[in-house]
């Protein structure tokens, strides 16, 4: 009975050792072995090559190479100006050693400095070796290589200076000049807007590196000095006997000089609680407008601390002509609904070049706002007259109608009425170019709607006609804007996106320009504004305007007079 048991329990043994050793085998098959990823083994250094002369070579020097399971070719190369070999004899910028080989054991990697002819001092760079799947090893390598051939070296190729005003200079930068054999002065120049200099102070186009020192190290300070507007490109030389002249490319952007006035500071405008819709004030602005290219006007928006308007309102900025008592509208906008244009870095732009004769000196300008409640907005308006070469000397502009003080002020639309809008122009006999400026917008609820449902004159779109001597001429299409695309979008609740005819809220009122094909100059011609007909108001909902103005300039190079304008 023993002997029974005992043979069960050894049979039970082995059938537990041979489920073991089946287990441990399978265990041993799933982790692959004691198999090691492919790796490249280097033992020793590369040490300074120390001076070589161009076109010859140093003694080589040797590093140990293997491969530990490389399953791939190991490839050794080398930069510019070193070489390698594996036999001490034959050197290139690059060998192979096959897989096997360098798996074998170490290979011996020979290593020498052979410095190309338009090499000179101090030389880095290294040799690198590479298999696949295998981590890439590199040596680093340096030398200096001497030259006999005369040769001028510099440590940058080119230089892109930073946006430079007009008849301005950048900030200087740092250039590195040294000669190698060379036996003369180095001579350097720049092309016009740049110039250079030996101690960053004194500047000038030409400078002369004496032969004494012309192998020396050299500090040479660069900057740019535009005399034109726009993308500048120049070239800086460097030359000198028996030598390849050398040339740095230079570049920059010119920028206009900008003169700013600052008029009207968060002025407030408003209706109630002791604010007016209306300021007015006499400002100092540009004198001189002798190289005034173009004059361009920003007006700021920024809500008092209660808020500001709910309301999208007509709104712009006039100027006085002393001439004629009269105010012109340098521009119109619609303020946006709740809020203000603070998502404009400057807020509206406006370009009032046209009026330069009457933006100088002592100027009276003002601002109004429709507002009808005591938040209203607080106005800044600013100027900048920006330099440059004008189309003409001269300007001069003339009122032809001016509807414009009130968006309820305008032209009445669909019914009869006594506004003049016929005109007789009498323009100088000097003028060289002449054009008529219009700022129009619809305004009103009036019925019937348009067929898609747009009342007038705010939301139905129109042509309106400029006629010259009885014909149409010009012709003003009061069109979408696309008023959901306006950058001035923190408007909500307002209802600013749907499209209006012609404007939209929290945007400026585009001006139309309408040039004549030729000066005009000593002309008198018949001037008509004629809105588009077809249209009656039944006056079940309101009236409708057309707030309109219209003015004529006149250019030339010579000192001109205002067109006159009759009834």
């Amino acid at each position: 009975m023993k002997l029974a048991n005992l043979k069960k329990s050894i049979t039970a043994l082995s059938a537990l050792l041979v489920v073991l050793f089946v287990v441990n085998c399978s265990s041993e098959d799933d982790s692959g072995g004691n198999s090691s990823s492919p790796t490249i083994l280097v033992t020793g250094s590369i040490g300074a090559f120390g001076e070589v002369s161009v076109l010859s070579s140093s003694p080589s020097q040797s590093i140990q190479v293997k491969g530990d399971n490389l399953s791939s070719n190991l490839s050794i190369s080398a930069t510019a100006n070193f070489e390698v070999s594996i036999d001490n004899a034959s050197f290139s910028s690059q060998l192979t050693i096959s897989n096997d080989i360098a798996n074998a054991g170490n290979q011996t990697v020979y290593v020498r400095f052979s410095p190309f002819v338009s090499a000179s001092g101090a030389i880095s760079g290294e040799i690198s070796m590479q298999s696949n799947s295998a981590t890439t090893k590199t040596v680093s390598l340096s030398g200096i290589a001497l030259s006999s051939t005369p040769m001028i070296n510099v440590n940058v190729s080119n230089f892109n200076f930073e946006d430079t005003a007009v008849s301005q200079q950048s900030a200087s930068s740092t250039l590195f000049v040294n000669g190698n054999n060379l036996t003369a002065a180095i001579d350097l120049s720049v092309t016009e807007g740049f110039e250079i200099s030996l101690d960053g102070t004194a500047f000038s186009t030409v400078l002369e590196l004496p032969s004494e020192t012309a192998n020396d190290q050299t500090t040479i300070f660069l900057r740019f000095a535009p005399t034109t507007i726009g993308n500048v490109s120049g070239t800086l030389s460097l030359v000198s006997f028996d030598t390849e002249t050398v040339e740095v490319t230079l570049s920059g952007e010119s920028t206009p000089v900008i003169s700013n006035y600052v008029t009207f500071n968060q002025e407030r405008l408003a209706f109630g609680s002791g604010f007016n819709q209306t300021a007015t004030q006499t400002f100092n602005l540009h004198d001189d407008l002798t190289n005034i290219e173009a004059i361009k006007m920003y007006v700021k928006l920024t809500c008092p601390s209660g808020g500001c308007d709910e309301w999208d309102v007509y709104a712009n900025v006039k100027v006085k002509d002393d001439a004629s008592g009269e105010l012109y509208e340098l521009g119109r906008y619609i303020t946006p609904y709740w809020n203000d244009n603070s998502q404009l870095e400057r807020g509206f732009e406006f370009d009032v070049t046209d009026f330069k004769s009457l933006l100088t000196g002592s100027t009276e300008l003002r601002i109004r706002t429709e507002c009808w409640n005591d938040r209203g907005y607080e106005v800044t308006v600013d100027f900048d007259y920006i330099e440059g070469t004008p189309d003409y000397p001269y300007y001069a502009i003339s009122r032809v109608i001016a509807y414009d003080n009130w968006s309820t002020s305008g032209v009445p639309y669909g019914v009869s009425h006594a506004f003049d809008l016929d005109k007789t122009i009498a323009i100088p006999s000097n003028a060289e170019s002449t054009h008529l400026r219009t700022i129009i917008s619809g305004w009103g609820q009036a019925s019937p709607s348009d067929g898609d449902g747009r009342p007038c004159a705010e939301w139905c779109y129109r042509a309106h006609d400029v006629k010259i001597n009885g014909a149409n001429m010009f012709q003003h299409d009061l069109t979408p804007l696309g008023c959901a695309s306006n950058p001035v979008s923190n408007q909500a609740p307002g209802n600013w996106q749907p499209d209006r005819a012609g404007w939209c809220p929290g945007m400026v009122v585009p001006v139309r320009t309408d040039d004549f094909a030729t000066s005009m100059a000593g002309n008198s011609f018949g001037f008509e504004y004629q809105y588009e007909g077809g249209w009656t108001n039944d006056n079940q909902n309101g009236n409708a305007f057309y707030a309109t103005s219209t003015f004529v300039v006149v250019k030339s190079n010579t000192p001109i007079e205002k067109p006159v304008v009759t009834e």
